[in-house]
């Protein structure tokens, strides 16, 4: 920041210098077209004028020579073609370029409401470098500049005068941002084994951890066991673990919570988990693996993902109206029925659809493909982003049916646990021969909650 406030500075100051330069060849220009009677010169002069501006000289005399040129040439459009072409391109090192990459990424992100990819995309980018915004804002500032055609040859005059200005601020920006040092990108975490990292808030609470941590009694007149057991052997223990278990592991002490960062533990369970359908394909693996830097934990923890070991409910209720000999009394009746998804890991997705007869404790135990009822169905699934498609949604048996269902439903993570609702987006009937989709109602339609259940894992 207080570079940022040294460079405003001292544009401000060069600004006041060229702005006083500016007024005293104003008054000079005044008095010699008095005493000469406001001779106009030829057109040598005004084009050798521009040649000479694209010397080597300081900002102030190139902004002056750009000034002169637009008022005396006559023809102002050759000019204009010049300076496009000049400030089509702006200098940037591969650094810099792949850190405004970024930052373009996160403003996107931030428009779509993804607050959450958002912050982590611009903490990206500052570390990649802290002034990054200030040069995604120029940039974009120039290229809404350029896109605004000019109207008028005096509209011409300022162009001329605004684009010579932001070129060479560009230019003396990108010069003391190539000469910024870059910090690191991730924080190695020490540990017995492997090549564990840790990003984002966890990073800055490990990096100021000691290097040599080590397990402690809790009781001064008592041993530590586990502190004889070598680190390798407890790794081969933690790769058993689910991640339920390992976090649990992890909040003993600072040694527990290094040895779960280790990335042979979570790079497993990210490549057996992350396959198709929760991904396009497998080269998304990798590229998940650059976005988040290597941090295995993160990918597992924070990338969309839909949960195998346990089963969506949704828990809907109307209310109907009822008939009764009393003309005087109103009845009204609470209906409540349940909705159920289940997904498998081969694109395979499960959906019933009971009534309040049958409870969930009931529907758990019996909801396997080879279960035949009335609403329940068998269709395919992908996730997409944090969008989850289900399609072709049929009765196992209704070989002459000639209807079928797809939903769509957006992943999300409420209030506590990871990706544990899905909202309804859209819920349509497929006409087989035809294709042709048919939006049903979704009034009585709640949000699916995730229930964990420990058969399923």
């Amino acid at each position: 920041m207080q570079g940022i406030k040294a460079d405003a500075a001292a544009e401000s100051e060069e600004l006041a210098r060229f702005r006083q330069q500016w007024l005293e060849e104003v008054r000079g220009k005044k008095k010699t077209q008095g005493s000469q009677n406001v001779v106009s010169p030829p057109a040598s002069v005004a084009t050798g004028s521009v040649e000479a501006s694209d010397t080597p000289h300081s900002p102030l005399g190139h902004r002056a020579a750009h000034r002169r040129a637009s008022n005396v040439s006559a023809s102002p459009p050759p000019v204009t073609r010049q300076l496009a072409s000049s400030t089509a391109a702006v200098p940037f090192g591969p650094t810099l370029q792949r850190a405004v990459e970024v930052y373009k990424k996160a403003v996107q992100h931030e428009q779509r409401s993804e607050l959450d990819d958002a912050l982590r995309l611009y903490r990206t980018a500052f570390r990649m470098d802290p002034n990054v915004d200030r040069a995604f804002h120029r940039i974009e500032d120039e290229l809404q500049r350029k896109a605004v055609p000019p109207t008028s040859p005096s509209q011409h005059k300022v162009q001329h005068q605004k684009t010579g200005s932001s070129e060479s601020t560009i230019d003396s920006l990108v010069q003391e941002l190539q000469g910024l040092e870059l910090g690191p990108g991730r924080i190695p975490v020490a540990h017995a084994r492997g090549e564990g990292f840790v990003t984002g808030t966890l990073a800055t609470l490990v990096a100021s951890w000691p290097v040599d941590v080590r397990f402690e009694q809790e009781d001064e007149q008592e041993g530590v066991p586990i502190q004889n057991i070598p680190d390798e052997l407890l790794m081969l223990v933690l790769r058993l673990l689910d991640h339920t278990a390992l976090e649990r592991f992890a909040k003993v002490n600072r040694k527990a919570r290094v040895l779960t960062l280790d990335a042979s533990i979570w790079r497993p369970m990210v490549k057996t988990l992350y396959q198709p359908p929760q991904i396009s394909s497998d080269d998304e693996l990798d590229a998940l693996a650059v976005k988040y830097m290597a941090d295995y934990r993160r990918v597992y923890v924070e990338h969309p993902r839909v949960r195998y070991d346990g089963l969506y409910i949704a828990v809907c209720h109307y209310i109907r109206n009822g008939v009764g000999e009393n003309a005087w009394v109103n009845y009204s009746h609470l209906i409540t029925y349940h909705r159920y998804l289940r997904f498998y890991p081969d694109g395979q997705v499960l959906s019933l659809l009971a009534n309040e007869g049958l409870a969930p404790a009931q529907v758990i135990p019996m909801l396997k493909p080879s279960l035949r009822m009335k609403g329940f169905m068998i269709g395919t699934w992908y996730l997409e982003g944090t969008e989850v498609h289900i399609e072709d949604m049929q009765e196992p048996d209704g070989t002459d049916s000639r209807y079928s269902f797809q939903m769509i439903l957006e992943l999300r993570s409420r209030p506590l646990g990871r990706w544990n609702r899905l909202d309804i987006r859209a819920y349509d009937s497929v006409h087989i021969g035809s294709g042709e989709a048919t939006p049903l109602a979704l009034k009585n339609e709640r949000s699916f909650w995730f229930s964990k259940v420990r058969s399923y894992a």
